[in-house]
């Protein structure tokens, strides 16, 4: 039996299972295995006399070359992080001094620190990062890096996203593992650094972490909304599925392409970097799948981050074998490719036993595995940040699974003493609206306003939310109760928040419909899908540009307040009425049951400008080519690019129609590669320049104290400056909104 499981398992549990610590003599010879090295047969080793522990088999060196050249891509992508999602380049604007706004700290006595210090803290923070990449003082500069990036990671839950957490955690592992052992500034002056083996747990840990980001990608995308299409609709619509949508239907290449392929590549794309035979297809997926999300979502560095990590899933030695093909001359200021010295940190197998320290880094390893694997599904301890989705955003690996679309956010104010009403434009004292769809930062955004509000004159304030949303193309429904007043609302991190209301689920199948509905309608009308709970009503405005506006009533039954007019309208299921513009309406839900209704409305004032656009648009084709017999009035020969008729002023049209037609031409004339790199590079070495000149100026203030004001000023206008740029057009896609308030 002994032998059986030495031939069966042993050797593939030194691969897999028991890969942590170190290993046998340095001689022994590698071949390709699972992690893309491995040991040869047992024979092999029992020849060169290497089976005198079990440990031979089961604990390996590698080398360090794979770790260190991912470090130096990982670090340097977050080091050019820094002064983009982190937040540098803009920093003044989020944390200046006497700024009133509320923030939203997952730990509440977390509070920024004077702005100075935050720009001292930054640059610690990028520095670390160089640090690390270039491994200079290695373990100081993870310490520089780390600490103020969980801060301010934990500073603001607004900032919160999947792949921020994710750089935190990688920050954190290569504090702990030996990425310096290779091509470091710190081998050039410790000798036993240069060119060693590390521990096979440095890598176990890191294949471990980005398999563990696929893989339970991939098992959150078996949510039905996902399976059914239903979470990235019109995603399909992007140039980059063109080629899809020569063969297959836009619904259809949303379903297979977009929702089937994430969900197949998610949580296959570990196991195929994983296995030798399969690596090579896995490297041109995971390649592709990121390079369209760099194009499709705007999620920093995150693409060229797991790009990076691809190089830890291939054999450690891959960065030799680059450096041995780069010319003579050039291999002597590069990292050596002589084979590694042994390591005090690794175990050989014939140099006695095993250490507490490698002991506790096999224990660390595996505990800190089954921790991430853990986390995504701890959300029944942490139930007070459960909303409609599980938790907060940003560590549970549940990326793009959920979209959402808000129709109306309403804030009440109601004074405390002399009941006194009032209303807060949405989203006041905040630099973020991530709030909108947590309950725990309506909580602390409810207990800001009312330590600010007192300032104007409201006391003892009381607030109220009321927040209209849709998820996954369901239903506009509430989040949260608006009968309750949130400053005094409980809340606890470990319990259900008792005034969040629930997701309609029973809903979900509507979906359908609703596309179907949608689809009946012409172009110049827009639809709105509401659904209200039993005892609750919605109070709206119809703008006068809505001309044509109406309700109907899909499933229960409401009541139809018309406010100026003091009159009632009971409508059922399939019954509707028109609802007059510029003027308040409440829609009561009176039925049992949750009620379900539809807007209909069309903007007749920007539908009567198009008209007029195109008008334009036509006239001015028909004098270029000689058709148009009459002369144009004064007033329209603008268009034809002459200058206005003195005393006479430009007609509001036309001047629209003038700029729009200067933004195509600008658009054509800069739609060229060579143009969008240009713009490209311009925009980022103005970032980095304002980022890197504010911060001179706030260390320059700690050292040497603040000039006077006017010179501050013009030295904020010159980091300002950008140079003899110009307006490049800006696209805007306006929001398809229905009636609101």
């Amino acid at each position: 039996m002994r032998e059986l499981w030495d031939s069966s398992f042993g050797t593939l549990g030194g691969q897999v299972g028991w890969a942590f610590v170190g290993s046998e003599n340095p001689e022994v010879q590698r071949a390709p295995g699972l992690w893309g090295e491995g040991l040869r047969s047992e024979e092999s080793l029992k020849s060169q006399g290497c089976w005198q522990c079990p440990s031979v088999t089961r604990q390996h060196w590698s080398k360090g070359w794979a770790i260190a050249w991912v470090c130096v891509r990982v670090r340097l992508l977050m080091a050019l992080d820094v002064p983009q999602e982190r937040g540098l380049g803009h920093l003044d604007q989020r944390y200046l001094d006497g700024l009133e706004v509320c923030r939203f700290p997952l730990l509440p006595f977390l509070q920024p620190l004077p702005l100075d210090w935050m720009y001292l803290l930054y640059a610690i923070m990028f520095l670390g990062a160089l640090g690390i990449m270039l491994g200079c003082c290695y373990r100081l500069s993870c310490i520089a890096f780390l600490c103020p990036y969980w801060y301010l990671l934990l500073l603001d839950k607004t900032s919160w996203n999947n792949h921020s957490y994710l750089y935190g955690l990688l920050g954190f592992q290569l504090a702990l593992l030996g990425a310096d052992r290779y091509g470091s500034v710190d081998g050039l002056f410790r000798p036993q650094k240069r060119n060693a083996h590390v521990p096979l747990w440095n890598y176990a840990l890191l294949r471990a972490q980005v398999f563990i980001v696929y893989f339970i990608a991939g098992l959150k995308k078996l949510d039905a909304d996902w399976v059914g299409g239903f979470s990235m609709g019109t995603l399909a619509r992007h140039w980059l599925f063109a080629p899809f949508r020569l063969v297959l239907s836009e619904e259809l290449t949303s379903r297979l392409v977009v929702h089937g392929g994430g969900l197949m590549l998610d949580l296959s794309a570990g196991f195929l970097l994983f296995f030798d035979a399969t690596r090579t297809l896995g490297l041109v997926f995971v390649t592709y799948f990121h390079c369209m999300n760099s194009q499709l979502f705007s999620i920093g560095m995150f693409s060229y981050t797991m790009l990076a990590t691809n190089g830890l899933f291939c054999r450690p030695d891959w960065p030799r074998g680059l450096l041995a093909r780069c010319p003579l001359w050039l291999q002597d200021w590069l990292p050596s490719t002589e084979a590694p010295q042994p390591s005090p940190d690794c175990h050989y197998g014939g140099q006695g036993g095993i250490r507490p320290r490698q002991h506790l880094a096999a224990a660390f390893t595996i505990l800190y595995v089954l921790e991430q694997l853990f986390l995504p599904y701890s959300h029944f301890i942490t139930q007070g940040y459960n909303n409609w989705t599980n938790g907060l955003y940003g560590y549970s690996w549940d990326m793009m699974v959920h979209s959402r679309f808000h129709q109306h956010v309403k804030i009440t104010y109601r004074d405390g003493l002399t009941g006194e009403v009032g209303y807060l434009k949405p989203g006041a004292f905040t630099q973020s609206r991530r709030w909108r769809d947590h309950a725990d930062m309506l909580k602390q955004y409810s207990a800001c306003l009312s330590q600010l509000l007192p300032r104007y004159n409201i006391t003892q304030p009381q607030i109220y939310f009321d927040v209209w949303v849709s998820i996954n193309e369901r239903f506009q429904q509430r989040l949260v109760d608006p009968r309750v007043d949130l400053v005094r609302a409980p809340w606890s991190p470990w319990t259900p928040t008792p005034w969040l209301l629930p997701l309609l689920v029973d809903l979900s199948p509507w979906r359908q419909r609703l596309q179907e509905l949608e689809a009946q309608l012409d172009g110049h009308t827009d639809a709105v899908f509401i659904a209200d709970f039993p005892g609750l009503h919605l109070e709206n405005f119809v703008s006068e540009d809505l001309g044509n506006t109406s309700l109907r009533v899909l499933r229960g039954k409401v009541v139809v307040e018309l406010v100026e007019q003091q009159q009632n309208h009971s409508l059922q299921v399939d019954e509707g009425m028109q609802l007059p513009a510029g003027q308040y309406h409440k829609v009561h839900t009176v039925s049992p049951e949750p009620s379900c209704y539809m807007y209909l409305y069309v903007n007749t004032t920007a539908l009567e400008l198009e008209r007029n656009l195109t008008r334009l648009q036509e006239l001015q084709e028909r004098v270029r080519n000689g058709t148009e017999q009459s002369p144009l009035p004064p007033e329209l020969r603008p268009i034809l690019g002459e200058p206005p008729p003195a005393g006479i002023p430009l007609d509001p049209v036309v001047s629209l129609f003038l700029r729009r037609e200067q933004r195509e031409q600008r658009r054509e004339r800069e739609s060229s590669l060579a143009q969008r790199l240009r713009r490209f590079l311009h925009r980022k070495f103005f970032l980095f320049r304002r980022s890197a000149l504010m911060t001179l100026i706030a260390l320059r203030n700690l050292a040497l104290g603040r000039p006077s004001p006017e010179r501050l000023a013009q030295e904020v206008t010159f980091a300002n400056w950008r140079g003899e740029e110009e307006a490049w057009p800006k696209t805007s896609g306006g929001d398809k909104r229905g009636p609101e308030l």
